[in-house]
C-alpha cells in the first residue's frame, strides 16, 4: 500500500492493508461500537462486516441491530435513523453492551437519537458533509453541534466521508450518487484500522455479494480501502486500538444470529429424526430469516412452502405431521394470534408440530422490528378450552440451535405441539457459535405404529393408545394397511378415537392432555450462586440471561451476593423451580413485558415475586439491573431481624 504526502486517502488496491505510520498503540480488553445513519447508509452491512472480522480474529462479540419498520423511512429524520452495535473483547461477555464506546453518526439524525447513550470522554466520529442546514433542520437543531458546545465531552473526530468518498472513486466513472452510496465501506475502512481488524475477508465478501457487478464490487473495496488508509495518514487519529482474541472453549467457531441458529437446529433435528421437514409459513418480521436460510437446505430432506397467510402456513406444517413428516411454522405474535386455531387442533390430534414465535413489540402491527418478550401468556393460554402446550424459551442466539433440538425431541417423543418462543433481540443478534459434533447431538428417530394395538381383540387401530411412560400417542402414517384411523378436531374417546360426546370422557381426555404436558421431562433448573451467600436471586427468560448475568456479575464486584437463575423451559416448569425460589429471601424477574412469568409465578408458587419491568423495544442494560438488585439487596431486613 502506498500514500500520499499530504494526507489525503490513496491505496495501490493490491492485497491486504498493513499500517505502517508510526501510532501509538492502546491495548484494550472490551470495546462497544454503534454504526448509525439513515436507514438507506447500509449501517446493518457495515455492522455485520465488522462483527464477521471481529470473530474472525478470535474476539468473543455480541451484536444488537436496530432499525425502523418502514421499507424506506423519512430519509434524516430519527425516526429513519438505522444503527448497529457491536460489543467484542478478549473475555467471554454477555451482552451487546449498554453503550458505545465510538458512535459512528453518518447524519445529524443519526447524532442526535445516539448521543445521549455515549459516556463522557466517549469517541464521536461524524460524517461532516451531511451537517447542512436543511438537515440540522429536520431533526431539530437549532444550532450547529460541530460549532456550539454540545459536543465538548467527547472525542470528535470530523470526517467528510462523502466528499473523501467520492474523491477515491473519482476514476471509477461511477455517478455521484453512486458513489456517495459507498461512504458506509469508507467508515468500515477507518474503523477497521483504528482497531487492527483483518482486511481480506472484507474485501472477499464484496467481491461475492457483488459479483454480477464488478464495477460496484470494486468501488466499495476502494471506499473501504480509502477509510482505512485515511486513518493510516491523517494526523487526527493519534491513537490506535487492539483488542486481543479471546480465550474460548477449544473448537470450531462461527458467527450465528438467532435466526440462522434455528434453522440450523431445524435441519439437524430433521437429520437426527431421520423425518422429511416441511416448513409451511408467512413472512413476518423478524421471522423470516427462518425461512430464508431452511429455503437454502433442500438437500437435507427440507420443504419450505410460504403460504398465502399465517393460517395455510401452519396447516400445512399440521398436515406434513399427520402424513409422517415433521411440521414447522414460523412466525411472530401477531402470526400466533392466527395460528391459535390450529395450534389446538395440534393439541386435540396429539401430532408433533414446532412453532417459533420471534417475539416483537405490539399489540397489533405494533414495533415489528423492536424486542419484546410479551407473548408468554398467549402462549400459555391463548387458545380456545383447555390447551396446554409445551414452552421453550432460548437465551441467546447460539442456544437457538439446541432450543430448537429441545423442542423438536419434545414435540416427536410426547406427540405435541411445541412453542419455542425467541424475540427479536435473539433473532437478529449475534455471537459465536461453538459448533458440535454431530456425534453428540440426540438421536431423534421415532417410531411409527405398524400394527393393529385395540386391547379388545379386534384388530383395529385405536390411534389414542397411550404409551404408560409418556401418554403418547401412536404415530400412524396414512396409507399404512390395517391401520385405518380417525383423527380431528371433535373431542375423541379415549383408545378408540370415535367422536365422543360423553362428559365423563371429555373430563377424562382434557386431564390426560394436561398430564402429558405436565409430564415432559425437562432437566432441573441450575442456580448460579458463586459465594453461596446469596438472599437474592435473580430469575429471568428467555434474552434476558445476558443483561441479567452481566448485572450479576457487576453486583458480586461490589462485594455483594446474589444468585442467578435462567428458565429455558417454561412449561412445564422445572420440578425444582419450587424448592429454588424458596430458597431466597427476594426474588426479582425481570422482562420485556408487563410482568408475564412473575404472574404465572406468584400463582403457582404463591410466592412475592419482585417484578421488574421494561417495553421499550429495547434489551435491558446491565446498568441499569445492576441499579435494581443492588437497591433490593441493600434495602434487605438483616437476618434474624423480624
Amino acid at each position: 500500500m502506498s500514500t500520499s504526502a499530504n494526507g489525503s486517502a490513496a491505496g495501490n488496491g493490491q492485497g491486504a492493508l498493513t499500517a505502517s505510520r508510526s501510532t501509538e498503540v492502546n491495548k484494550l480488553d472490551r470495546v462497544v461500537i454503534r454504526f448509525a445513519g439513515d436507514s438507506g447508509d447500509g449501517m446493518q452491512l457495515t455492522g455485520d462486516r465488522f462483527t464477521s472480522e471481529a470473530a474472525a480474529f478470535g474476539n468473543d462479540l455480541s451484536t444488537m441491530p436496530n432499525f425502523p419498520a418502514e421499507i424506506r423511512a423519512p430519509q434524516g429524520t430519527i425516526p429513519g435513523v438505522s444503527s448497529f452495535q457491536v460489543h467484542f473483547a478478549d473475555y467471554d461477555i454477555l451482552t451487546p453492551g449498554d453503550r458505545p464506546d465510538v458512535l459512528v453518526a453518518m447524519n445529524p439524525a443519526a447524532l442526535k437519537a445516539n448521543v445521549r447513550d455515549v459516556p463522557h470522554g466517549g469517541t464521536i466520529i461524524l460524517n461532516t458533509d451531511e451537517f447542512s442546514k436543511r438537515n440540522l433542520v429536520k431533526v431539530g437543531y437549532e444550532t450547529d453541534p460541530l460549532d456550539d458546545d454540545s459536543l465538548t465531552p467527547f472525542q470528535v473526530h470530523r470526517v467528510a466521508m462523502s466528499t473523501l468518498t467520492q474523491g477515491a472513486l473519482a476514476d471509477t466513472g461511477l455517478g455521484k450518487k453512486d458513489a456517495e452510496r459507498c461512504k458506509n465501506m469508507f467508515a468500515l475502512g477507518l474503523l477497521s484500522w483504528m482497531y487492527h481488524r483483518p482486511t481480506e475477508g472484507t474485501e472477499r465478501f464484496l467481491r461475492e455479494k457483488f459479483a454480477k457487478k464488478p464495477d460496484i464490487a470494486e468501488a466499495n473495496i476502494l471506499a473501504f480501502r480509502a477509510g482505512w488508509n485515511y486513518g493510516e495518514t491523517t494526523e487526527s487519529f493519534a491513537t490506535t486500538f487492539e483488542v486481543a482474541p479471546a480465550k474460548l472453549d477449544k473448537g470450531t467457531y462461527r458467527q450465528i444470529t438467532g435466526n440462522t441458529a434455528l434453522a440450523y437446529g431445524i435441519v439437524a433435528a430433521g437429520q437426527q429424526s431421520g423425518l422429511q421437514i416441511l416448513l409451511g409459513t408467512y413472512p413476518i418480521t423478524p421471522a423470516s430469516d427462518v425461512l430464508h436460510e431452511l429455503s437454502k437446505h433442500k438437500n437435507y430432506g427440507i420443504i419450505t412452502f410460504q403460504a398465502e397467510d399465517e393460517i395455510a402456513g401452519i396447516g400445512a406444517a399440521l398436515g406434513a405431521s399427520y402424513g409422517g413428516a415433521l411440521g414447522i411454522t414460523s412466525t411472530s405474535g401477531p402470526g400466533v394470534a392466527l395460528k391459535s386455531e390450529t395450534i389446538g387442533l395440534g393439541v386435540m390430534t396429539e401430532l408433533p408440530l414446532v412453532i417459533i414465535d420471534v417475539q416483537r413489540g405490539g399489540p397489533s402491527t405494533g414495533l415489528p422490528t423492536k424486542t419484546e418478550q410479551a407473548d408468554l401468556l398467549q402462549a400459555m393460554f391463548g387458545r380456545n378450552g383447555e390447551s396446554p402446550v409445551p414452552i421453550i424459551a432460548p437465551l441467546s442466539p447460539a442456544d437457538c440451535f439446541d432450543a430448537a433440538i429441545e423442542a423438536t425431541r419434545i414435540a416427536l417423543r410426547y406427540r405435541t405441539p411445541v412453542l419455542l418462543l425467541s424475540d427479536g433481540a435473539i433473532a437478529n443478534g449475534s455471537e459465536p457459535w461453538l459448533v458440535p459434533n454431530v456425534a453428540d447431538l440426540p438421536d431423534l428417530r421415532v417410531e411409527f405404529a405398524s400394527e393393529p394395538n385395540s386391547d379388545n381383540g379386534s384388530g383395529e387401530f385405536w390411534p389414542y393408545v397411550r404409551d404408560p411412560e409418556t401418554l403418547a400417542r401412536a404415530w400412524a402414517i396414512p396409507g399404512t394397511p390395517g391401520l385405518q384411523h380417525r383423527i380431528g378436531g371433535l373431542e375423541k374417546a379415549d383408545g378408540t378415537g370415535h367422536i365422543s360426546y360423553d362428559p365423563d370422557n371429555h373430563d377424562k381426555m382434557v386431564r390426560l392432555r394436561q398430564a402429558k404436558i405436565d409430564g415432559i421431562d425437562v432437566p432441573d433448573l441450575e442456580v448460579d450462586d458463586p459465594s453461596g451467600e446469596a438472599r437474592v436471586l435473580a430469575l429471568g427468560w428467555g434474552s434476558s440471561y445476558g443483561p441479567i448475568g452481566a448485572a450479576c456479575r457487576r453486583v458480586r464486584k461490589l462485594g455483594m451476593p446474589i444468585a442467578q437463575a435462567h428458565l429455558r423451559h417454561l412449561n412445564p416448569l422445572p420440578h425444582n423451580l419450587g424448592e429454588v425460589l424458596a430458597r431466597y429471601d427476594r426474588v426479582v424477574v425481570p422482562e420485556m413485558n408487563l410482568g408475564q412469568l412473575a404472574l404465572l409465578l406468584r400463582a403457582k408458587f404463591l410466592v412475592d415475586v419482585h417484578s421488574y419491568t421494561k417495553v421499550a423495544g429495547l434489551p435491558f442494560k446491565a446498568e441499569e439491573l445492576q441499579n435494581v438488585f443492588a437497591d433490593i439487596i441493600a434495602n434487605l431486613v438483616p437476618e434474624g431481624v423480624k
